[in-house]
């Protein structure tokens, strides 16, 4: 793969068709300050999704700003809570009705986006999230998003799946509609040098897992592959640039387009088991999601490299991001690629204490049971079961109690 400018690299999004209208991204520092301009093509009345952190940096004031400048009324919401359940969508979607809102913009992290895509399926349906738990199931037509990221991680932005709890059982269901990918994704790295660094570190290996777990589960394909690669490419280049210098807009840039290259490739492709690990883990300690997943990437990785195929496309990204060369054997080349995120993983210096404090060898054989049951299971490449999840759990617990002062 050729090095190509940030701009190049932005360039390179090539989406199928929402309906008949294709997903527009714009990159560049400032571009946020085109939402009105945008707004005013798709609708009169906004609704603004946020959430109080955004709100308090003073990104909502400032968009909403923009926004009416362009004539165009808007309504904010700025309550979004991390991991969005169908009670807080259903608070979202009051307000929306109240409004009567045209469009729906969605600022801040993957909360925000889940948030506001969670609200337009309910606000244009009717019904309740767990009625869209899936593919296509919403029958009616749907508000334009405007999706702005102020974290460089979920990648959201590009995708056309919200992610919602349920709030009694706390299971996550992934709701997907092409009608709900956004209409214009603006990438502005000036938004996201607000973030603290601990949410710098967990968006950024978030966004790692979403590029190396996409391009090799069982529904991968020449589009996934052309997006995961660029991902992993640009994040990682950037993200030892952005944890050693946490202002530097250009590595900023850099990590917010691998996070939105990584945002498409699951589009295509879904995720693995990596994140099925990982929900138990959160549901169960509340250990933030891109610290369990992060942790949990490795050993899936190399529970997946015993499959040939998997393998061969490890060590393709590995030769690409000239990790290895093409001296080197798939198996090695793959290992060089793991010990490429295991660095990474020490260079973003997670917060590891919770998970350490919190883990229980006792509760191995639940998050097993609970890891196998996710929806991400299924799409892993190599079929894996309770008992292999059992394996890995006890191999991340292992790792990290041997970190332990104690």
């Amino acid at each position: 793969m050729s090095t190509l400018s940030l701009e190049e690299y932005a360039n390179n999004f090539f989406f199928e068709r929402a309906l008949d209208t294709p997903q527009k991204v714009l990159f560049g520092s400032g571009i946020s300050r085109k939402v009105g301009e945008y707004a005013r093509s798709l609708g009169t009345h906004a609704l603004l999704v946020s959430d109080p952190g955004i709100r308090d940096a003073g990104h909502v004031a400032n968009i909403r700003g923009q926004i009416e400048e362009a004539a165009v009324k808007v309504t904010t919401y700025d309550q979004s809570v991390e991991n969005p359940t169908e009670s807080s969508i259903d608070r979202c979607v009051a307000v929306a009705k109240d409004a009567n809102v045209d469009l729906i913009i969605g600022l801040g992290g993957g909360s925000s986006m889940d948030t506001a895509k969670g609200c337009n399926f309910i606000f244009s349906n009717g019904g309740k999230m767990e009625d869209f738990w899936g593919v296509g199931k919403a029958t009616q037509p749907m508000l334009p998003i405007i999706a702005i990221p102020t974290t460089a991680g979920t990648g959201s932005e590009c995708q056309s799946f919200a992610l919602i709890s349920n709030d009694e059982t706390h299971a996550k269901m992934a709701c997907g509609d092409k009608k709900a990918l956004p209409r214009v994704t603006l990438l502005d790295p000036e938004l996201t040098s607000s973030q603290p660094s601990v949410v710098t570190a967990c968006t950024g290996i978030d966004a790692l897992a979403h590029a190396l777990e996409s391009a090799v589960t069982n529904k991968r394909n020449k589009e996934s592959n052309r997006h995961a690669k660029i991902a992993f490419r640009l994040l990682n280049q950037f993200l030892p640039e952005v944890f050693r210098d946490p202002q530097n807009l250009t590595a900023r840039g850099g990590v917010l387009l691998g996070a939105s290259h990584a945002g498409a490739a699951i589009e295509k492709s879904m995720l693995g088991a990596a994140h099925s690990m990982a929900n138990p883990l959160t549901a169960k300690y509340g250990i933030i999601h891109g610290v369990a997943v992060g942790l949990s990437l490795p050993f899936v990785m190399e529970f997946n490299a015993a499959d040939k195929r998997c393998a061969e496309i490890y060590a393709d990204f590995a030769r690409t991001s000239c990790l290895a060369s093409d001296a080197h054997s798939e198996k090695d080349a793959s290992f060089l690629l793991i010990e490429r995120v295991k660095h990474l993983l020490l260079l973003s210096r997670l917060p590891v204490e919770e998970m350490i404090s919190s883990i229980n060898h006792k509760d191995i054989s639940e998050l097993s049971r609970e890891a196998e049951k996710q929806w991400t299971a299924g799409f892993n490449p190599r079929v894996i079961k309770s008992n292999d999840f059992e394996i890995l759990y006890h191999r991340l617990f292992d790792s990290m109690l041997s970190l332990s002062p104690s």
